[in-house]
């Protein structure tokens, strides 16, 4: 078996490779800590007269494909990514189920705050809506004049003009109903917007009323107000804007979504992540939960310590994916929790117990027939149709595992789930995992079970230093084109003070130009981690930061967002000559060369990590074919701004034409096609 010759490899090969372990950890140690930046490179390059770049590029050359998935993203709920993130909810804690499991100071009024005299507010559990759902707000109120108030994430942002919705679910808990003024009101105590809402049933009903603001305000808050004596029991206090993206009911906020669907993403990973497989087994996200009326949702913790919804669901997901022309990759636990989960100890990875697989890979079985299943024949397809999506969302791909060890417990589940899906649904392509790095037992155990299960494609995820991307920009050239195909689904740059700036953004770039050389290989690449909101950063560095009312946009999402819009489907060889004979010159200069056959046009990806501006000469067979005038788009700045945007001009072309690189720079030149 592999665990067996695993034993039998680390016990024969342990003693003689230490020493060499030793060495190549200090040389790569080295290596890794190179600078990107480099100040004495600058009079360096003059004494040694530095000659420039030329760059040959023949648009009729063969190549390879590259693949249309190749730039993608990967969604996880980490540091409110969802619930007071992309999701559009303003409440926080809607459904009273905020518990120290989630943080040791929450409870179930947390984000709650009861202010002035006559009324008292308790948890109960007696009569819930859904067992899912179990707690319920009861307001009893002796006499007028106190309100009960949530402040959402940090605030709630409106905009004069917009509208908002509002639902309820209440009903009465005395003999006489009663009356709730609702309010929305601003951080300087001004009423944005009110309406009044009955409370006259026995029974739970949802109640709603629509709030038009009436100004801006950044940090309102919702108040309700009982109006007369009694008491009432609420719960699901939702508040949506109406202006939802692509207007979808229960949506995504407008902004956040809209700047995501810019980067023109062709797949979206989710939900995680160590989120998907959980601090534990009881913490897995599993996707049945997630779907279904909100109140039967099965909220749970988050690994990120905060809670987790779940209003946000798969079909939520798979739906996002469809609005923005995106591949679903949804990735699922392989029966095993998260290797850094903290129940159990450190490192703990016990498995889903063998009497209960059959069941949990039944359920990987059901999301797939519940994605692409019929709608009139199939269990699952019923269920997708009923909540409002006849046709199938056409899964192509699933992903099983995320960074695990390659342990026994993981291999002997992993390769039950594998080959339950291959035989019930061998279209899918099935996405495996090599462990957290790039390097080490699990990746090389996680590429040897991937080899021997001939699984299509393996998830490989690092975070490095500038000097990594430096002197690894030949990593995937000599990986085998015959084994597995690879999906670079977590990576970044980081840098000391974990921060998005020019220099990472650049390194990001110069990376992506060497994956585009190897893109017969690598079919797919997402950034990581892709949201976090101010203040509640659980990872740094992340692509896109927002709070209720801005979101900014940092360098690496500009380098992510080039890439998206001038991927092309055919990489074309280029010859590239950097006249210097500095080892440290030469390695910061790249570049890249596409075609995209839906358009026609030729482009140019050009990295300059360089301190200097570098004279590039190009020279483009087949260059008539083409326009005279390209668009130029250029990410420059000094390595550590944090808020340089891309700049667009246009620039004449010829068969032979020059180009200055800004120092520091990402420059795309995208030649249109002659019509």
């Amino acid at each position: 078996s592999l665990a067996a010759s695993r034993r039998r490899w680390i016990t024969a090969t342990n003693s003689r490779r230490c020493g060499a372990a030793l060495e190549s950890a200090v040389y790569w140690s080295q290596v890794s800590n190179t600078a990107s930046i480099q100040s004495p490179l600058a009079s360096a390059i003059a004494a040694t007269a530095f000659g420039g770049v030329r760059i040959a590029i023949d648009s009729s050359a063969k190549g390879h494909d590259v693949p249309k998935t190749l730039y993608g993203i990967f969604f996880e709920d980490i540091s409110f990514g969802a619930d007071g993130g992309l999701y559009g909810e303003l409440i926080q804690n809607r459904d009273f189920e905020y518990s120290a499991a989630d943080r040791g100071d929450w409870n179930s009024l947390t984000a709650w705050e009861l202010k002035g005299e006559g009324s008292n507010i308790k948890i109960a559990t007696e009569r819930p809506i859904h067992k899912n759902n179990s707690h319920y707000a009861v307001l009893t109120t002796d006499k007028i004049g106190a309100t009960l108030e949530n402040g959402g994430y940090d605030g709630i942002c409106l905009k004069a003009g917009d509208q908002y919705d509002l639902s309820i679910m209440a009903r009465k808990a005395s003999d006489k109903g009663s009356k709730l003024l609702v309010s929305l009101v601003s951080e300087t105590g001004d009423k944005v917007a009110e309406k009044s809402i009955n409370v006259s049933s026995a029974d739970w009903k949802t109640l709603k009323v629509t709030f038009k603001a009436g100004k801006d305000a950044e940090r309102a808050r919702l108040v309700i107000t009982p109006q007369s004596v009694g008491a009432v029991e609420m719960d699901m206090v939702s508040l949506f804007p109406r202006k939802t993206f692509k207007n979808r009911k229960n949506g995504l906020r407008a902004d956040l979504a809209q700047v995501i669907a810019d980067m023109k993403p062709k797949f979206v990973r989710f939900p995680g992540g160590c989120a998907a497989h959980g601090n534990g087994l009881d913490n897995m996200y599993l996707w049945k939960r997630s779907i279904g009326k909100l109140e039967e949702r099965q909220h749970m913790p988050n690994i990120w310590n905060y809670h987790q919804t779940f209003g946000l669901g798969y079909y939520e997901y798979f739906q996002f994916c469809e609005d923005i022309g995106a591949e679903p990759l949804p990735v699922l636990p392989a029966g095993v929790p998260c290797q850094n989960s903290s129940r159990g100890g450190h490192g703990q990875q016990g498995g889903v117990p063998m009497e209960h697989m059959d069941e949990f890979i039944q359920d990987i079985l059901d999301l797939i027939e519940w994605a692409n299943g019929d709608a009139k024949t199939t269990k699952w397809g019923k269920v997708r149709a009923e909540a409002g999506h006849p046709k199938p969302f056409n899964l192509k791909y699933i992903g099983i595992g995320n960074e695990d060890l390659i342990s026994e417990t993981f291999t002997e589940r992993f390769n039950m789930i594998f080959d339950a899906i291959k035989k019930a649904y061998p279209e899918i392509i099935v996405c495996g995992t090599v462990g957290p790095f790039y390097e080490g037992s699990d990746y090389e155990w996680g590429w040897k079970l991937a080899k021997e299960q001939k699984i299509p494609m393996v998830d490989e995820h690092y975070y490095v230093s500038p000097g990594w991307y430096i002197h690894n920009q030949d990593y995937y050239d000599h990986y085998d084109r015959n084994a597995s195909e690879v999906y670079l689904g977590e990576y970044a740059c980081h840098v000391a003070g974990r921060h998005n700036n020019i220099e990472t953004a650049l390194c990001e770039a110069l990376h992506l130009v060497n994956v585009e050389r190897n893109a017969d290989i690598v079919r797919m690449t997402s950034y990581a981690p892709l949201l976090a909101r101010h203040g509640h950063a659980n990872w740094n560095p992340d692509m896109i930061y927002f709070n209720s009312s801005r979101i900014d946009l940092t360098p690496g999402y500009y380098t992510q967002k080039i890439f998206g819009n001038n991927s092309g489907d055919k990489y074309i060889t280029n010859n590239l000559r950097v006249e210097s004979r500095r080892d440290d010159v030469r390695k910061r200069v790249a570049t890249s060369a596409v075609y995209d056959s839906e358009t026609g046009d030729l482009i140019i990806k050009l990295v300059n990590l360089l301190p200097v501006e570098v004279s590039t000469s190009l020279d483009i067979k087949d260059c008539e074919a083409f326009g005279s005038e390209a668009v130029c788009t250029v990410l420059s700045g000094k390595p550590s701004d944090k808020d340089s945007v891309p700049a667009e001009s246009k620039i004449e072309v010829a068969p032979q034409f020059s180009y200055t690189m800004p120092a520091y720079s990402f420059t795309t030149i995208r030649l249109k096609k002659n019509i």
